[in-house]
């Protein structure tokens, strides 16, 4: 009868991978080991897909178990992406805590959501995995079964890409991959953000922008900046003028901004030269700016 079924083994066994997962990566002892890898793999490439599949497909009837198997992993690649996608487009960003909360509260209400779809079911209907059964059939298998074509090549299909995903994310997660060196350099608004910059002057009053460089070229680098207003160049504190940073280092100072001259449409130029070229900007950034006389 429908609605006295057990927690499914094969969503509680989900549930609790998720919950293993999240243990050795958040703990800092634990996240050390390989483990964590091992275990991030199915998190990743798994369990998003099965559990959707679960939600999708309750009944013994829906799917074959290697059907279920093969759509786990291609329904896998597409959540995931779309789930970095959404965060990409929040002030979380693609970064792993962020990833790895959305993917475990996506795979446990998914579980969730299934397990009511199956409580709805007569109890003969409903898709179940008997880890024992799964092993005797495993067993069968070995000594001699006989499988159709479409099965085996379910089966090769489904051996092929979980080789091609485990080795691709393993090559990436062992194999040391160095960033290209670069130079972050960008200017924020006198509130910190990437808005609401100052455009509007009066003759020698002044307006606040603060400058950022992060440095990213896997060494200590000494910077140059040069601030210039129609190409003249303003006075600048020394602490901005010559910068040093080390590697992976960021600096983010307000500079107050003092026009001497009027107009409109002026071109406000900041230029950052690096220690290896002095005549020509290693990157540059650009406002303009209307000044006008005090009333």
């Amino acid at each position: 009868m429908a609605g006295n079924q057990k927690f499914p083994s094969d969503l509680l066994f989900v549930v609790g991978l998720v919950i293993l997962t999240d243990i050795f990566v958040l703990i800092p002892v634990l996240s050390e080991s390989f483990i964590r890898t091992v275990l991030g793999l199915p998190l990743v490439l798994f369990l998003p897909g099965y559990a959707l599949i679960a939600l999708l497909f309750p009944t013994k009837n829906g799917l074959e178990g290697i059907e279920r198997a093969a759509l786990s992993i291609g329904m896998s690649v597409a959540i995931v992406p779309l789930v970095g996608l959404v965060l990409n487009n929040t002030s979380f960003g693609i970064r792993e805590m962020p990833l790895l909360a959305s993917l475990s509260v996506f795979i446990i209400l998914t579980c969730a959501a299934a397990y009511v779809r199956r409580r709805t079911l007569p109890e003969d209907k409903t898709f179940g995995v008997s880890f024992k059964a799964s092993a005797l059939s495993l067993l069968s298998e070995v000594l001699g079964k006989t499988e159709s074509s479409t099965e085996k090549t379910l089966r090769v299909f489904l051996a092929i890409s979980v080789l091609a995903l485990v080795g691709t994310v393993a090559y990436v997660t062992i194999v040391p991959h160095e960033q290209e060196p670069f130079t972050e350099f960008y200017i924020l608004g006198p509130e910190g953000k990437a808005n609401n910059y100052t455009t509007e002057y009066v003759q020698g009053e002044s307006g606040t922008v603060i400058i950022g460089v992060s440095n990213h070229e896997h060494r200590a680098v000494n910077y140059t900046l040069d601030v210039r207003l129609e190409n003249k160049s303003l006075a600048l504190p020394e602490n901005l003028r010559h910068i040093q940073l080390d590697d992976n280092t960021t600096l983010e100072e307000p500079l107050e901004i003092t026009p001497s001259i009027e107009g409109k449409n002026m071109e406000l130029q900041f230029l950052l030269f690096n220690d290896t070229e002095k005549e020509v900007p290693y990157e540059d950034l650009r406002l303009w700016i209307n000044v006008t006389r005090e009333a």
